[in-house]
């Protein structure tokens, strides 16, 4: 033992370019993960968010008028007749809120378990309005966060161990337990296992979830299959290099940009539809359909999710036939030399 110790004990010291070449990509690594986890927050603003205002035409379109002018490209209006057909968009997961003017009496009506960031925005907005028309402007939130979590700071902070979790499940799988099935039935079973126990932490002990406890564990146990047998299927299919890849593409541009502690539309340019459409994003837009708003616009995060699990699937496939013949190769090998 003494011996092997020896030469790494008298080995010559580095080359200084090669710690030079260390400090540059430590530098750059840190100046990624910035940019990924502080350039969505920092940018975040109001513009494009789906919103409904009811009321008479001509009214409708003075208040959006107001609206373009206090707030250019804030909103996307749908105009309705009256507060049931507002009511009905928010439920349904259509807009985010409403500004009603149907009933004379102006009221601003928000969903603040959609968003509590759109929910404030609205408010400030008609905070704003009555300020200018000197008429008191109510509020009422119509889709509430729970009373044990009323900042929704529970769900938010939920979206990285989510991720972390079906990182940690690929990576473990991939270096613990041989055999391509092996590993997507281990991925599977820790999907279902985390699931119940995430959705019980955070609906019956941290009280930030509603609904239904059973479809709660189901959109967690959806979103930790598609980012596990993702990075699972990259990592058999191209190696260290393809689990380097998946995490990266779940940590430093899926967990950013998943939209889960505002609302996507609130992320800067194209980043909060391109958030979306990856496993973080579309995994809390899936759980907060499911805990608040009795499933109502889960079918384009559940299919983006499948799909995920789909391709997850696929890659595992690919990388088992890839490793098969040189096993079947080595295998024949070894009874020919016998």
């Amino acid at each position: 033992m003494s011996t092997q110790a020896a030469p790494a004990a008298g080995a010559s010291p580095s080359p200084w370019p090669a710690v030079a070449g260390v400090v540059a990509v430590l530098t750059v690594g840190i100046s990624l993960l910035l940019t990924a986890f502080a350039w969505p927050s920092v940018r975040s603003s109001v513009h494009d968010v789906p919103i409904a205002v009811a009321g008479p035409a001509p009214a409708v379109k003075r208040l959006t008028a107001a609206l373009d002018q206090r707030l250019p490209g804030g909103f996307e209006v749908t105009e309705v007749a009256g507060t049931a057909a507002a009511e009905h968009l928010i439920r349904d997961r259509e807009v985010y809120g409403a500004i009603d003017v149907s009933s004379g009496t102006p009221q601003v009506i928000t969903a603040s378990a959609a968003s509590a960031a759109v929910a404030q925005a609205l408010n400030s907005i008609a905070t704003g309005l009555g300020r200018g028309t000197g008429t008191a402007v109510a509020a009422r939130d119509l889709v509430p966060l729970p009373a044990d979590d009323p900042r929704g700071a529970g769900l938010a902070a939920g979206a990285l161990p989510l991720v972390m979790g079906g990182l940690l499940a690929a990576v473990l799988l991939t270096r613990l337990v041989r055999g391509s099935v092996r590993r997507v039935t281990g991925a599977f079973a820790f999907a279902v296992t985390g699931g119940l126990a995430v959705a019980a932490i955070l609906q019956f002990w941290l009280g930030s979830l509603d609904g239904s406890y059973w479809a709660n564990s189901g959109a967690v146990a959806l979103a930790v299959a598609a980012t596990s047998l993702t990075i699972l299927g990259l990592g058999s299919l191209l190696g260290y290099a393809g689990l380097g890849l998946g995490a990266a593409t779940m940590m430093l541009i899926g967990n950013p940009l998943s939209g889960t502690a505002t609302a996507p539309e609130m992320l800067p340019g194209w980043s909060g539809a391109l958030g979306r459409l990856l496993p973080p994003g579309a995994g809390g837009q899936l759980l907060r359909s499911t805990a608040f708003f009795d499933g109502h616009g889960a079918t384009r995060s559940a299919i983006v999710l499948a799909t995920w699990v789909t391709l997850g699937l696929v890659l595992c496939l690919a990388g088992g036939l890839r490793t098969r013949p040189t096993v079947t190769a080595a295998g024949t090998a070894a009874r020919t030399t016998v």
